[in-house]
């Protein structure tokens, strides 16, 4: 921050100190240049010599702590804080508390501003004592408690977080269902690595109870039953998830493929493809179908129906496909093309970003279940590509 900055912060704080000093006293003209204007002038001084720290120590201590200046002490807190000096918004936090005539109002605000402070500087540990505080105090308690459920989100905590969770609903009266869903998704992630199984179904009925539309919950149950072979309850499960949100269908379709294959019903798997085309006309679905018409009704077939598709919803997997189909048969100069066009359409969708937060616009290559930006549950799907038009691919 430059000088002329840390002076535009300052000067009202002194401006400030004599007014309130001549109200509380109203002394002499001649006692208030004589006590407060050496003061004036030294803060001046550290901060024409580059020197803010010892400014504001000045500026801090010319203004008494009271019930008519602590909104003021906060508010500069505050202040340093988005500005991103949170070591001063620290001292001037820590300063205001140690007041020992401060109200038990103001304390639990400076208690909260000083949680957010330390929050800010990554001193969670310190943070989670303050709001702890605060919880126990009954005062700012949803403020404290929302900055706890983060706080155990960073650490990934998920058990704190669903205690947290619930507390915070029963005091603000709002549903937190659905990130209770997502923290017991994660608990059972973390017991199927343990190898606990019986923990990894609990968590995933604890979830589904939470909220039953939780489609990583499903995708969970659905992978399991797969890894089981139970492909015929996989495929049951799996199809769940077009009716929780279609959006997220593009990590069930290759798990359901998979299950129809193993159980060899092609039938059950055209009818299935066929009324899941007519109901979302996505890439994902329109490529299984070709594959399965190549495999029934051979190339020429496939290609065909690849192009209409692609005449209606151009789209560049789409493209790929209709290149790798139009290579069979094709020698000299053509297939040379071909295969240049393919590589270069290879490049492309390696580096294509296939999935985006709906909150905040994060983009990504990979499924997050939490916006590492925003940190919204649920809001990152498959991006969403020529008007209307759902991308229909797997995680890469």
């Amino acid at each position: 921050m430059v000088v002329q900055d840390i002076l535009w912060l300052l000067l009202p704080i002194a401006a400030a100190s004599g007014w309130y000093a001549a109200r509380r006293s109203a002394p002499p003209v001649e006692e208030q240049q004589r006590d407060y204007t050496p003061a004036y002038f030294k803060g001046l001084n550290y901060l024409l010599n580059e020197q803010p720290d010892k400014a504001i120590d000045v500026f801090v201590q010319m203004l008494e702590v009271d019930s008519d200046t602590v909104e003021t002490h906060l508010a500069l807190g505050n202040l340093f804080r988005r500005r991103g000096e949170v070591d001063r918004a620290i001292r001037i936090h820590q300063n205001l508390i140690a007041r020992p005539r401060l109200t038990r109002e103001h304390r639990a605000q400076a208690l909260l501003e000083l949680g957010q402070d330390y929050m800010r500087a990554g001193l969670f540990d310190r943070a989670e004592n303050l709001f702890n505080e605060l919880v126990e105090m009954k005062s700012q308690q949803e403020l404290a408690l929302r900055n706890l459920l983060i706080i155990f989100q960073q650490e990934k905590e998920w058990e704190k977080c669903l205690q947290t969770a619930n507390r915070l609903g029963q005091i603000s009266g709002k549903s937190f269902n659905s990130e209770q869903a997502y923290f017991h998704c994660e608990l059972a992630e973390e017991a199927q690595l343990e190898g606990d199984e019986g923990k990894f179904v609990q968590h995933l009925k604890s979830a589904q109870s939470c909220d039953a539309d939780c489609v990583r919950a499903t995708l969970l149950q659905g992978k399991q039953e797969v890894g089981q072979d139970a492909c015929r309850s996989a495929i049951q499960t799996l199809q769940r998830v077009e009716r929780q949100d279609p959006d997220y269908l593009p990590e069930a379709l290759p798990l359901l493929l998979e299950c129809y294959r193993r159980i060899g019903d092609r039938k059950a798997l055209s009818g299935y493809l066929h009324e899941l085309y007519q109901r979302n006309q996505g890439t994902g679905p329109a490529l299984a179908l070709v594959d399965l018409i190549q495999a029934e009704d051979g190339d020429a077939a496939a290609l065909e129906f690849l192009t209409r598709y692609l005449q209606k919803r151009p789209d560049i997997e789409g493209i790929d496909r209709l290149i790798t189909l139009s290579l069979n048969g094709v020698e000299g100069s053509a297939a040379e093309t071909l295969q240049l066009l393919r590589r270069l359409l290879s490049k492309l969708l390696a580096a294509r970003l296939g999935y985006q937060c709906n909150h905040c616009g994060f983009m990504a290559k990979t499924l997050h279940w939490q916006c590492p930006s925003c940190h919204f549950w649920g809001s990152i799907k498959p991006v969403q590509r020529m008007g209307e038009e759902k991308r229909w691919m797997g995680a890469r």
